[in-house]
């Protein structure tokens, strides 16, 4: 099956690297026009060109941190003058915080509550007007597994991904009437740039290869392997196109089986 996405506009934050950097890419080669949000300029700059060259689509970078309201104002209004408007959000931002929970300071939580959630909940406000007056618009939140299924010491970015998938259910059954669907993708153990630092910090003289292939098997992967960011970016482009046009309201995991919760 072709996914095509052309005439369609998406944000995606986090866009710079892994996950983000493969949706965006995907979304291009599909057709759609791409506005990378994340921190770093250099990494922005770089996934802009290699997008850009690979695809002959229009992607533009905003530095942005998204866990800071104003400045999600100002970039949200910055992508509407570039592009005219925003089709497709995807809520990617944010890594793995975890800890042990009485260890946990306030200012934590805070701060994974606002770059998890709460630039969620702030890019929707504002995404969906124009969504609704066009009646077309998808919302893909970026969650994990342990949405679903969480583990001791997996606080605080359980509780807020939790949260995050509420969040998806609410906005999916407001949106429906206007053609807007919302979904959540859950991730397990894919391959990404955290996996890379990762392997830096504990495993540095082992093999990019060898450390993933322990991974997977440390973990009980049912597929016996982490996962691809490009397998991941596959199942968001067809629920950000037509194809996906009846399905809102849901959290998939793309897991390699290793959630028990389905």
């Amino acid at each position: 099956m072709e996914l095509r996405m052309e005439g369609r506009v998406a944000l995606v934050t986090g866009g710079s690297d892994g996950l983000g950097r493969a949706m965006s890419r995907r979304f291009a080669e599909c057709g759609a026009d791409v506005a990378l949000v994340a921190r770093t300029q250099s990494m922005l700059d770089d996934a802009r060109d290699e997008i850009a060259s690979a695809t002959g689509q229009t992607v533009r970078a905003y530095s942005c941190d998204v866990s800071d309201a104003g400045q999600v104002g100002e970039t949200f209004a910055a992508v509407c003058n570039d592009f005219g408007r925003v089709d497709i959000l995807v809520n990617n931002a944010g890594t793995s915080q975890t800890g042990t929970f009485t260890e946990i300071t306030d200012e934590t939580w805070q701060a994974d509550i606002d770059l998890k959630l709460m630039a969620a909940v702030r890019l929707c406000r504002l995404a969906m007007p124009g969504m609704q007056e066009r009646r077309w618009g998808r919302i893909i939140n970026v969650l994990n597994i342990g949405a679903k299924s969480p583990w001791g010491g997996s606080a605080p970015t359980a509780v807020t991904r939790a949260a995050g998938m509420a969040l998806t259910k609410v906005l999916a059954n407001e949106g429906a009437s206007h053609n807007i669907l919302v979904n959540a993708l859950c991730t397990g153990f894919i391959e990404s740039g955290q996996w890379v630092r990762r392997r830096e910090q504990l495993a540095p003289d082992t093999p990019m290869d060898k450390f993933l292939e322990d991974m997977a098997e440390e973990r009980n992967i049912p597929l016996g392997r982490m996962g691809e960011a490009e397998e991941f970016a596959n199942m968001a482009c067809f629920l950000a196109s037509d194809a996906g046009s009846y399905i809102t309201g849901t959290a998939i995991n793309v897991d390699g089986g290793v959630c028990p919760v389905v």
